[in-house]
């Protein structure tokens, strides 16, 4: 098995697991190498054949399992399958889930096995390869679209129950919760402690309770010739505004240095904004997402620190995590930028 995951105590577990879990009398796996992102999570592309029952044959297949440390917000491998089974239900262009390990005495650690989807996540090739993924006012209208289904999954549901109750009032929360993890942070940051400020003074009213993806961006959804084939990455999603993943889409931290393709740094926001719009009947409000914009801008910031501190603290060696720590400056420049403080 490949180094980090494990050795042949560890494959024939795997087997097993995912035997069992198929209904199949065997399995053997063919290939398991690491893929490249994921700076929260681990994921491994998996090849296997199944012998017996009725998924026999070859399957390529993701296992994503958590990383040697992590980011407080990160969601459990479990809470993400029980996501993705949602989202997959909704119609939201998703990989299938398949198979759920709690046990870790498996492999050492959870970790769920979903359907192999291809395409492209790289988000530094989307901004600067135009026909990559296909138009790009087109994939725009569409992430718009498949952005509206997931905002179709609403409170209450059994199924995502560990969600808990939404909150009241969602913008007062988020300054809330970005002020208790800026407080746990072992050093000052005024820049961030001025965006909340600013998002307290300005808080918008009430808007209705959806299924936040809140990692909705540009590296986070895969492309192959004819389009999006996929959205990622659902470690982070819970009850929040719809606002909120618009802004998270549109905030410049997610542009990749394509910073006047203010739409994920691929197109204008208006084929995106007409996407969500058609889709969801409901019309983009820009100073909600501004709003919104300011609070991913301090979110990002405040986990990119905490990412660096990964490497600082927690011993994990990462030339990805470190330079995601350095990032912090980018995000305090753009809150001082939106909130015309500079």
């Amino acid at each position: 098995m490949t180094a980090g995951l494990g050795g042949p105590a560890e494959q024939a577990n795997l087997a097993r697991f995912v035997a069992e879990a198929a209904g199949a009398k065997s399995a053997q796996i063919l290939g398991l190498a690491r893929l490249s992102g994921g700076a929260v999570q681990e994921n491994w592309a998996l090849d296997l054949a199944l012998f017996g029952g009725a998924r026999a044959g070859r399957h390529a297949l993701v296992l994503r399992c958590d990383a040697p440390t992590g980011v407080a917000e990160s969601r459990g491998r479990a809470e993400e399958f029980a996501l993705l089974g949602a989202a997959f239900a909704a119609g939201v262009a998703v990989p299938e889930p398949l198979f759920l390990c709690a046990d870790r005495e498996v492999i050492g650690r959870p970790f769920l096995v979903m359907r192999r989807v291809a395409g492209t996540a790289a988000g530094h090739r989307l901004v600067r390869e135009p026909a990559l993924g296909g138009p790009h006012d087109a994939l725009a209208e569409r992430l718009g679209r498949e952005l509206a289904r997931i905002h179709r999954i609403r409170p209450p549901r059994e199924d995502l129950g560990f969600l808990g109750a939404p909150a009241a009032d969602l913008p007062a929360h988020e300054v809330a919760q970005r002020r208790r993890l800026l407080d746990a942070l072992p050093e000052p940051w005024p820049a961030f402690e001025w965006g909340l400020r600013w998002m307290e003074r300005n808080r918008p009213g009430p808007e209705d309770t959806v299924l936040a993806h809140r990692d909705f961006r540009t590296g986070n959804y895969m492309v192959g010739e004819g389009g999006l084939t996929a959205i990622l990455d659902w470690e982070f999603a819970g009850w929040g505004a719809a606002h909120e993943d618009l802004g998270w889409f549109c905030a410049k931290c997610w542009r990749f240095g394509a910073f006047a393709a203010e739409a994920g740094g691929i197109a204008a926001r208006a084929p995106f904004y007409r996407g969500y719009e058609t889709e969801s009947g409901r019309r983009v409000e820009p100073e909600r997402v501004r709003w919104w914009e300011v609070a991913a801008h301090v979110r990002w910031g405040i986990i990119a620190r905490q990412q660096g501190r990964r490497v600082l603290e927690g011993g994990e060696r990462s030339l990805d995590l470190a330079i995601t720590g350095r990032r912090t400056a980018e995000c305090e420049l753009e809150i001082l930028m939106l909130t015309g403080a500079a």
